[in-house]
């Protein structure tokens, strides 16, 4: 084993897990429709709140959503008129729309506001 493979083995091997942390996203939903809002991990295959589900925030209404992230992972949010995903905000529904002002990062003990604006 060459002396590069047994440091990269070492490093895989010592290297921390990444730290779990609990933080909050506070969307408030400004339009007069409902609204549908997933967060992505952009760094690992992640969906909040996950399982084909989707956070439902009434019109002039706002919702506090609590997640367990790994410290420094990037979210984005991706938000749609409830029944009309033609309609969205951030990255979308599918997570496959370019946003610079959507996504945030892991920090624990933190709260991220997002204004869901008509």
């Amino acid at each position: 084993m060459t002396l590069f493979r047994m440091v990269a083995l070492a490093a895989l091997v010592f290297t921390p897990p990444a730290q779990a942390a609990d933080m909050a996203f506070f969307v408030k939903n400004l339009r007069k429709e409902s609204v549908a809002v997933e967060l992505f991990s952009r760094d690992r295959e992640t969906v909040w709140p996950g399982n084909d589900k989707v956070f439902l925030i009434g019109p002039g209404s706002q919702k506090s959503v609590p997640l367990s992230c790994d410290q420094g992972e990037h979210i984005c949010y991706g938000a749609w008129v409830d029944g009309n995903d033609s309609i969205s905000a951030g990255v979308g529904p599918d997570n496959d729309q370019p946003c610079d002002t959507c996504c945030f990062i892991c920090v624990e003990h933190s709260t991220e506001t997002i204004d869901l604006v008509p």
